[in-house]
């Protein structure tokens, strides 16, 4: 069994039918899937979509782009099938939120992750520019140290080797998806293998970020497959063994 640990196939604007993309995942063996909110009201879809579908969760949170817009998450906590915050974080790729905004949002966010007892999804991208390359970490790290029992994963991840241990120092899972079939980044290339399978968590991000062999299509969550397989084939290791234990992580990390 496969497990797509991020996806937004609740969103009302997905591209394609839900319903299809729920029975092409099952019958490619992937048997859960964890739909993400990011701002409120994507929230509130994702808890009300997971309660109507089996094998399917879901996780609350404001994206930093949102953090700007008033929000409201905290009647959500509780839900039926609620298993983690997310995705929340910092993101200076773009100025859609003020950084400063992005921080409070991050705090409060991480604070009520703790209250509740719940991993958290983390989504951390760096500004565009060379100048500005590690500022999102520097702020980041501090951030996180400041608060005590974190459990969560950095989402989407594809930084550097550096970043990648200090994540793992921290106890994070790291989450791969499209990007790395498809990356012409030697360095990412290398940083992939050297994510620890106990600590490796697949997902699509659908629809973004298809993967290689079906780029140019809207993602799904049948194609985490195609991340597993490649995942398999960079570590010399057979397809059941990475499903097995990437699934062992998820179902341990969310509670599933």
């Amino acid at each position: 069994m496969f497990i797509d640990t991020h996806c937004h196939i609740h969103e009302s604007d997905y591209p394609i039918d839900s319903q299809e993309a729920l029975v092409r995942a099952r019958a490619v063996g992937v048997g859960k899937l964890l739909c993400v909110g990011t701002n409120e009201q994507s929230s509130r879809d994702a808890v009300a979509f997971a309660g109507t579908h089996d094998n399917v969760y879901a996780a609350i949170g404001v994206h930093p782009h949102d953090t700007k817009d008033e929000y409201d998450i905290l009647p959500l906590f509780g839900s039926p099938k609620l298993v983690a915050v997310g995705e929340i974080g910092l993101d200076y790729f773009y100025t859609h939120s003020p950084r400063e905004v992005q921080i409070t949002a991050l705090e409060a966010q991480i604070q009520m992750a703790l209250d509740h007892d719940l991993p958290i999804i983390f989504h951390v991208r760096e500004a565009s520019s060379a100048e500005r390359r590690e500022s999102v970490w520097s702020d980041f790290w501090p951030i996180f140290d400041n608060f005590q029992g974190i459990r969560g994963e950095l989402h989407s991840f594809t930084d550097t080797q550096a970043n990648l241990e200090q994540g793992l120092q921290r106890g994070l899972y790291i989450g791969v998806n499209g990007i790395s079939t498809f990356t012409k980044d030697e360095a990412q290339k290398t940083m992939f293998t050297s994510i620890p399978l106990d600590k490796l968590l697949l997902e699509t991000d659908a629809p973004f970020l298809t993967p290689v062999p079906v780029r140019g299509i809207v993602n799904e969550p049948a194609f985490v497959t195609h991340v597993a397989h490649h995942q398999a084939a960079i570590r010399k290791m057979s397809i059941d063994d990475i499903a097995q234990a990437t699934t062992t992580n998820a179902t341990v990390l969310f509670a599933l």
